[in-house]
């Protein structure tokens, strides 16, 4: 039995492997096509073309995690459907490996890639990702997000503070700071902004080229306005680099480590963290896809190909695990936008999926 499962999962990771170089390469050919459009940019020291390939090398590992369950998929039920044509499968059936000694074998084989996926999207994808944004920061520019960058919100004591992070410069800076100060009645109190800031080791801000702009209620209808002009500021705040990175890059880039932090700082500071929770649970539950697609591969098996008819079978396994993947991302939007729990909107597509997979395989496998 052992030479059995070592043939079905020698069979299995050459052909995920063959299937996700492929699709590597689709990527890699479109993010260079892509990424042409910016080289020469800001003159000869710019960015260029030797620039452009960095980025789009340092983006493989981010394709490769959002790719490997689909192409865990393609090549398992490419292995399965062709063992079944040739009838080698049929011969193992005769061997003695019963159906739940092949769904063991799979689940074992998923349980590999389980890991793998779970290593690259937690590990390399998130440090590859963000030294592929600070190439292009360092080259470009800055690196920022949306029209007005990264807001931020903390408590100390009985102010509130509102921050905003423009962009953060290729050296670990930030640029153009400003911080909106609130009483406990949350009415203005100052407002604060500076040209550029550094993370200091203590956890302050170190601005520079200070404006600050003080609001004194006087009476019910009369406020006292003090502006200065500082030179250099300390701020002492416990938002780290690490939080403001995560408000300027896509959640589902960060760490899962990284997001459960984000996310109680935003819970601290009472502001919604929904959309942020749906994408930690989702960087739970995304490794165990692969699973599922091992599991929905496996009933390929039991088929009856006639010659040629494979290609049609695997097709139609493709187009489930398309579908799997626009399923999950609808259940993220919907989750986001109608307030449902978190997990259970990250949960829901792989549980009914597996649902389906394990009764495709009970009706075509055990009743027939």
């Amino acid at each position: 039995m052992k030479t059995l499962r070592r043939l079905i999962h020698r069979e299995a990771l050459f052909a995920v492997a063959f299937v996700t170089v492929g699709f590597l390469a689709l990527f890699f050919f479109f993010d260079l096509v892509d990424e042409l459009r910016s080289v020469g940019r800001r003159g000869p020291e710019g960015y260029q073309l030797s620039h452009a390939f960095l980025f789009v090398v340092l983006s493989i590992p981010s394709h490769l995690y959002e790719l490997l369950p689909i192409t865990v998929l393609i090549g398992t039920i490419f292995v399965m459907a062709r063992l079944a044509q040739s009838s080698e499968f049929t011969i193992m059936r005769t061997s003695g490996m019963g159906p739940w000694q092949a769904l063991r074998t799979l689940l074992a084989l998923g349980g590999f890639f389980v890991l793998l996926t779970f290593a690259i999207g937690d590990y390399i994808a998130p440090a590859t990702d963000r030294a592929a944004q600070l190439v292009k920061a360092k080259y470009l520019g800055r690196l920022t997000t949306g029209a007005t960058g990264a807001w931020l919100k903390e408590r100390q004591e009985d102010r509130s503070y509102a921050v905003n992070v423009r962009a953060l410069t290729p050296n670990g800076g930030m640029q153009d700071v400003r911080i909106f100060e609130f009483d406990a009645q949350g009415r203005l109190a100052s407002q604060t902004r500076a040209a550029s800031g550094q993370f200091a080791a203590d956890g302050a801000w170190t601005l520079d080229n200070v404006q600050t702009s003080r609001f004194e209620q006087r009476d019910a209808d009369q406020a006292h306005v003090e502006h200065l002009q500082i030179p250099s500021l300390q701020w002492p705040t416990r938002i780290s680099a690490d939080m403001v990175a995560a408000s300027l890059l896509k959640p589902d880039r960060m760490a899962t480590i990284d997001l459960f932090q984000y996310i109680r700082h935003l819970d601290a500071n009472g502001q919604s963290a929904q959309r942020y929770e749906i994408e930690f649970w989702r960087k739970v539950f995304y490794p165990l896809s692969c699973l599922v697609m091992v599991v929905l591969a496996l009933p390929f098996a039991y088929l009856h190909f006639r010659s040629g008819g494979i290609a049609g079978y695997v097709f139609g396994g493709v187009m489930a695990g398309i579908s799997f993947f626009l399923l999950n991302n609808v259940f993220g939007y919907a989750g986001n936008l109608q307030n449902w729990s978190p997990w259970l909107t990250a949960a829901a597509p792989g549980l009914i999926y597996s649902a389906l997979s394990l009764a495709a395989f009970g009706w075509l496998v055990l009743r027939r």
